[in-house]
């Protein structure tokens, strides 16, 4: 299924949309940051990674198969500027499984945000892709993810001790997950 025809996703502040090109330097602004890419288990971006990324967000929209993973812009609909992100990424096309994230620039954390959109991606999968159930996974200690799970109705499922090397801090993971009865959203059909 392509994705970009059903976009752009609007909620009453935001609009979330297919990432382009030129949010290189947005996308650069707080993915360079340690702070945020400590809870993502992975280096801080460097600029040019950043512009890979990008452009790779930008051409993928695609949603059929394990792995693919949709990538979108959290946009404030009243100003110009990506505030962050939100993914779905297809774990089990079978079984109708797929991982919600998402990451804020720490500058526009603390309004709903990040809430908001991930409110609307849910719904969007639940409703519009066939996802059954959704699942996040998260650093014990990324307290605002963890508020975020619990306002979009998700249950912790598991906590995971010292499960992922961190550089040379082990991290401890929490799952949270949601059907989508218990969400609102279809059942899949």
């Amino acid at each position: 299924m392509d994705i970009a025809s059903l976009l752009p996703m609007t909620t009453p502040r935001l609009s979330l949309r297919l990432f382009t090109p030129g949010d290189a330097d947005d996308l650069y602004a707080y993915q360079s940051l340690p702070s945020v890419a400590r809870y993502l288990y992975r280096p801080a971006h460097t600029r040019e990674r950043s512009e890979q990324v990008a452009a790779e967000r930008a051409a993928h929209s695609v949603w059929c198969v394990d792995g693919d993973k949709l990538a979108f812009a959290v946009c404030r609909r009243d100003e110009p500027g990506v505030l962050g992100e939100v993914t779905l990424t297809l774990a089990n096309a079978r079984a109708a499984q797929a991982e919600i994230g998402w990451t804020l620039d720490p500058r526009h954390q603390g309004h709903g945000y990040a809430t908001e959109a991930a409110v609307a991606l849910a719904g969007f999968g639940f409703d519009k892709l066939g996802v059954h159930r959704l699942y996040a996974r998260l650093d014990v200690e990324n307290t605002g993810s963890v508020r975020v799970c619990e306002r979009l109705g998700m249950r912790r499922e598991a906590h995971l001790v010292e499960n992922d090397l961190d550089g040379d801090r082990w991290g401890s993971e929490y799952i949270y997950a949601a059907l989508a009865a218990d969400i609102g959203g279809q059942s899949g059909s």
